[in-house]
């Protein structure tokens, strides 16, 4: 790991503690408390106390209005990491949670983390291939077996035929942007030349907003190009 990707999984961190910090400044955390020790009481293998467990080796508690975060940080195997809570968001989106918090959490990991592309989409299909679990509660699931809720998650063959493949998808957003880019580009190219500045001010944005697209369409490409070829040496 580079100085770079050090630098920018600290600002994650830092993002995700403050955040953390301030919504347990506006809250009396006294009832969370409680709740964690309540917790703590239950048999080992529950859900429950994994998650008591869990907050109490990284000095936590549970985090007021997000409780079922934590429960799906430990029902997922997703460590309390920077680089992991992104790809938990990246499972919880392919799991059908289109929340603003998600899009915003994995869209800032994104931009921040280009290193772990591959692996954020690994994580988008193995919640696709899951059971919806964005609604589940800790009160409901706390005494229940751990292991036996993880071999609940996974979908049948039928359930996953119900989702369009996310590659697919990809590849004709990435041919959509290519080639609205490459229009634009020439679209605006005539008007390069003027020598009316009006012409040229009012041309050289779309311009380079064409070229964005196109080279954000051809980068994603690439990406799934790699994604491709690594997973067929795994397989071979």
């Amino acid at each position: 790991m580079n100085i770079l990707q050090k630098i920018t999984r600290k600002i994650i961190k830092f993002s995700f503690d403050f955040s953390v910090s301030t919504i347990e400044r506006f809250n009396d955390m006294e009832f969370y408390n409680q709740k964690v020790s309540e917790l703590r009481n239950l048999e080992k293998g529950m859900l429950g106390k994994e998650i008591a467990d869990c907050l109490d080796k990284h000095k936590l508690t549970l985090v007021p209005n997000y409780e079922s975060h934590d429960l799906k940080h430990v029902l997922l195997n997703y460590k309390m990491t920077a680089e992991d809570e992104i790809r938990m968001q990246a499972f919880m989106l392919g799991n059908g949670n289109y929340t603003i918090p998600c899009f915003a959490i994995l869209g800032f990991g994104a931009i921040l983390l280009p290193d772990l592309w591959s692996t954020f989409y690994q994580d988008y299909k193995k919640g696709k291939n899951s059971i919806p679990i964005s609604s589940w509660r800790i009160e409901d699931y706390a005494k229940s077996n751990i292991n036996e809720l993880r071999l609940k998650l996974k979908k049948t063959e039928t359930e996953k035929q119900q989702f369009m493949n996310l590659k697919t998808l990809t590849k004709l957003g990435a041919f959509a942007s290519i080639i609205a880019g490459i229009f634009g580009m020439l679209f605006c190219l005539p008007f390069l030349f003027s020598s009316n500045l009006a012409d040229l001010v009012g041309a050289g944005f779309p311009f380079v907003g064409g070229a964005i697209l196109t080279v954000g369409g051809l980068l994603t490409l690439s990406n799934l190009t790699r994604i491709e070829k690594s997973q067929l040496v795994t397989a071979v």
